[in-house]
This record gives structure tokens, C-alpha cells and sequence, in this order.
């Protein structure tokens, strides 16, 4: 098993320094090695659209801003740091769970576009990808509160791939259930702030988190099948329509919010730890909270 951290400094200053004409093809060399992310897609999947769709920086629309980020992302040593928590967190796990599956991991690290006002609004300049089992995407603007919590967001992300790995929790596309979404979700954030504390929160989740109306009204959505008919129930409204899907009445970051309830309600009732509860079924957490908190 192995964990490589792509060294993507050096491929977004090579971007920077390309000619205008060259720029989308030096960044498709960048984003190669995640091609496999994109197994399960339909049809040809165009890297340089993923990293659009993913809120990537624009390489058509390069300014100061983009290299004074970049510089900003090499001052605070977010490569060292990502590639350390990931050992780190790797071996939490391990200790606890000796037996599982670990696939060798390659991570995207990129700057994310400043000019995408709903990127750098509702989702507070960060996108993190963990889903695809070997692969990681973290796409940031490099605020204070993202530079800060970099190595709870990257874990976050591996908690994903550990729980989707081979041997662990199958997500069917067609089958699988918003509230199996929404349990990973709080999953992740509860190994994450097992290792870093508040921080593992995810912040688009915090507003929420206490807000019973909220939290009910995910509830109501928990047996919605078919991850195209997520993105409201986890994301909210506003991702949505960003999206093409459906408004259901919630907003940014709801089923974060109830997530986390539901995974430390869970936690708490049985005694067990994030780590301990990797591969626990979604359903089995859902019926021990809610029979916990109502």
C-alpha cells in the first residue's frame, strides 16, 4: 500500500509559465494520473471538464491571484502536510482494524477558482473528492479557515476510500441510499475530529448542526435511492441547482449537519470509535441514533 502525494505544485507553476495555447494541455497532463477516478463514468470522461466541474482554477483565466495562491499553498507546506496526516490517519486506523483493506492511494491537490461565486460562497472555497477507491481530490482556495484544517479535510477523504474499499461498505450507484451518504459523512468528520479535534468538522455542516428542523427534514429523505437524487439532501438547495437536480427545502451543508448527529449519537450509545465504526452499515447506525435521540 502506498500513499503518493502528486507533486502538483510543480504541475500548476508549469500551467502558470505555459503559453495561453498550451495552458489546457499542460494542466490535462497534471490531472492524468486521476484519470482512474473516473472508471465507473460513462463513455470518454475529459479530464480538463472533471477539473472544471470540480471548481478547478480556470487555466484560461490566469491572473496574480492564482500565483499568489499557489504561493500561499507552498508557504504553508500543504503537500508535506497532506502526505503526513495521511500516514497518520492510516495507522489510527490500522491499529484498530488490522485486517482491512488499504488500496494504494494517489492525491490531487489543485487551487480551485476564485471566480465561482458558489464555490467560493455556500462551499467556503473547498471540494473534497474521496469516493473513488484509490484516489483523492482536495480543490482549494487557500483561505485561513482551509489552510488550517487541510489535514482533517484530507482525512476526511481517506475515511472515504477506507470505507468503500474492497472488503468494506459497496456502493451501488443505482441502489444506495442518501442515508448511507449522509452516515459516511459523519463517519468521515467523527474520524477526522478523533485525530484533529473541532476541526474535523466540516464547515459547510456547522450551521446546521443543532437545528432540529433541519435535521428532521433529512430525515424524511434517508430512504431516497439513486446518488443522482442526492445532491439536495446532502449538499442542499443551492448545490441543487447549481447541479440540475431538485430543491428539496435545505440548505448548504444539511446532511452533513445530520450526519454527524447521527454517527456521535451512534457512537455514543454503543461506546465505539470512529475507527471502530469504519465499516459499520449505515442502517444499523441510523436505527441505534435515532433510537438513541427521539
Amino acid at each position: 500500500m502506498t500513499i503518493t502525494t502528486l507533486d502538483t505544485k510543480a504541475g500548476m507553476e508549469a500551467v502558470l509559465r505555459a503559453s495561453e495555447a498550451d495552458r489546457s494541455d499542460v494542466l490535462r497532463g497534471v490531472l492524468a494520473p486521476m484519470e482512474g477516478m473516473f472508471k465507473y463514468f460513462p463513455g470518454e470522461v475529459d479530464l480538463l471538464t472533471m477539473h472544471a466541474m470540480s471548481f478547478g482554477f480556470p487555466p484560461d483565466r490566469l491572473s496574480a491571484e492564482i500565483h499568489q495562491a499557489l504561493e500561499l499553498l507552498r508557504k504553508n507546506d500543504v503537500w508535506v502536510r497532506v502526505e503526513r496526516a495521511m500516514a497518520e490517519a492510516l495507522d489510527e486506523q490500522l491499529a484498530a482494524t488490522p485486517g482491512i483493506h488499504v488500496p494504494d492511494i494517489t492525491v490531487l491537490i489543485v487551487l480551485g477558482n476564485p471566480h465561482d461565486e458558489y464555490f467560493m460562497g455556500p462551499l467556503r472555497g473547498f471540494s473534497g473528492n474521496g469516493s473513488s477507491t484509490g484516489y483523492i481530490s482536495l480543490t482549494l482556495w487557500p483561505t485561513e479557515e482551509n489552510l488550517n484544517r487541510i489535514e482533517a479535510a484530507a482525512v476526511h477523504e481517506l475515511n472515504h476510500n477506507l470505507r468503500y474499499a474492497p472488503g468494506g461498505v459497496v456502493w451501488d450507484p443505482a441502489k444506495v441510499d442518501v442515508g448511507e451518504q449522509i452516515i459516511s459523512e459523519g463517519l468521515a468528520d467523527a474520524f477526522a475530529r478523533q485525530l484533529y479535534g473541532h476541526a474535523g468538522y466540516t464547515p459547510i455542516g456547522l450551521p446546521h448542526l443543532h437545528d432540529d428542523r433541519v435535521f428532521e427534514k433529512v430525515i424524511t429523505g434517508l430512504k431516497v435511492q439513486g446518488m443522482q437524487n442526492f445532491t439536495a439532501w446532502v449538499h442542499g438547495d443551492e448545490s441543487a441547482k447549481r447541479f440540475g437536480g431538485e430543491p428539496v427545502g435545505l440548505p448548504t451543508g444539511a446532511g452533513y449537519a445530520a450526519g454527524n448527529r447521527l454517527v456521535d449519537a451512534y457512537l455514543e450509545t454503543t461506546g465505539l470509535t470512529a475507527v471502530q465504526a469504519l465499516h459499520v452499515p449505515s442502517g444499523e447506525i441510523i436505527k441505534v441514533a435515532l433510537g438513541a435521540v427521539r
